[in-house]
């Protein structure tokens, strides 16, 4: 049973639990629906409020959108005049433009047409120097082709009126005068002369050409050696014959160069038109016919005047280079010297620490001896001070009795 207070009459009465349970369920049903009630109401207002506040806010929003967008019409608007005014300005500076390219490039075709006419003259004129050196060129050709002839008529005269005997020397002749009558011009430092000294082999050329700086360093060398014979001769030469000969002499002369200077083979065309290089039989060796004689001389020559300095600067650098290794040598029996040096002194100075640790090793014995002696001393010192005659006579009853009778005489 419960009991229940009327909240207005204060009247307290009893109810069972099938009917407690029956108010309870009353009284929570209303609470719960006034509850209920309210909330929905709040809710009602929130939404209200809420809608008011969302419209007052997109109201505000669509007025500033409005207003940007006015803004942004009116921008465009002002932009678009100042681009219709560019557009006016553009035009006329436009046509100002055109018309100073169009005088700009009127000049330019005038410059350009002056510079055409300059250029045609000129063309004119190198055409003119062209045509005049080409017509020089063609009658120094045509000289040199007439004078090549004359000698050839005149070597093969030269032949012709020439006996087997003679040939030879008469072509080493031809050559001698020929170098002679330039000797003082062209080479005045030059030694040309016979090789009138036979070598170890029984041989020797014709002549040698040699010539130094004014240092005396030799620069060219040419063993020459010359080669004829007559269109009777029953033998025929060829010039091949002769290289190793040649070479031979060259070699044993110390000259650099060889050159046959040769009229056999006279309808071989390898020989005929101009120097022929030998070199892949012997070594700087050529066959020249005599018309080539001087300048076969003046290409070596010149050819070795121009490596001369090169040469000159090659012993330079060998000298550096022998300087160099001269002073790393010296440099290395240095090293060397010092480090045989300095092993004996380390293997020396090792030694002298080794004694004095032997030494020290040695003290700290005779320290260590030392020690122990005055630990004896001690010890022995401090026996002796504890030394009685009581204690001496203590086993020795009659010693002890002398003592005591001496002891009395004394007293």
């Amino acid at each position: 049973m419960h009991e229940i207070k009327c909240p207005k009459c204060g009247e307290v009465f009893q109810v069972d639990e099938t009917g407690y349970a029956q108010l309870l369920t009353q009284v929570r049903d209303e609470a719960f629906e006034e509850e209920l009630h309210k909330r929905a109401k709040e809710l009602e207002d929130k939404n209200k409020s809420d809608l008011k506040m969302a419209q007052m806010e997109q109201e505000k929003s669509f007025a500033k959108t409005v207003t940007d967008k006015d803004k942004e019409i009116a921008d465009k608007e002002m932009e678009i005049q100042k681009l219709k005014n560019q557009i006016a300005m553009s035009d006329s500076e436009k046509k100002l433009a055109i018309t100073e390219a169009l005088r700009d490039k009127d000049k330019e075709v005038s410059d350009y047409q002056a510079e055409i006419i300059k250029l045609k003259s000129q063309i004119d004129n190198q055409k003119n120097e062209s045509a005049l050196k080409e017509k020089n060129i063609e009658e120094n050709y045509k000289n040199q082709l007439k004078l090549k002839d004359e000698q050839i008529e005149q070597y093969k005269d030269f032949k012709a009126r020439q006996s087997t005997k003679m040939v030879g020397e008469s072509l080493e002749q031809h050559c001698q005068n020929q170098f002679n009558a330039i000797r003082m011009t062209a080479f005045p430092n030059a030694y040309f002369e016979k090789d009138n000294e036979v070598s170890g082999s029984g041989s020797k050329g014709d002549f040698i050409f040699r010539e130094a700086d004014n240092e005396g360093t030799e620069f060219i060398s040419i063993m020459f050696e010359m080669k004829n014979e007559m269109e009777t001769t029953a033998t025929k030469h060829k010039n091949e014959d002769f290289f190793k000969e040649l070479d031979k002499d060259r070699n044993e002369k110390g000259c650099e160069y060889a050159v046959l200077v040769s009229l056999l083979e006279a309808d071989n065309d390898l020989y005929n038109n101009g120097i022929v290089d030998v070199s892949y039989k012997y070594p700087k060796m050529y066959v020249i016919r005599p018309q080539f004689f001087i300048p076969m001389i003046t290409l070596l020559r010149n050819a070795a005047l121009n490596s001369l300095q090169y040469q000159k600067e090659l012993a330079v650098v060998r000298n550096q280079q022998l300087d160099l290794y001269n002073f790393e040598a010296n440099m290395q029996e240095f090293k060397d010297s010092f480090g045989r040096n300095y092993r004996i002194a380390s293997e020396k100075f090792q030694t002298a620490i080794d004694e004095i640790d032997k030494t020290i090793d040695h003290l700290e014995k005779v320290k260590k001896a030392l020690q122990s002696s005055e630990n004896n001393l001690r010890i022995a010192n401090d026996k002796a001070d504890d030394l009685t005659i009581k204690k001496l006579t203590k086993n020795a009853p009659s010693v002890k009795q002398m003592f005591d009778d001496l002891n009395k005489e004394g007293e």
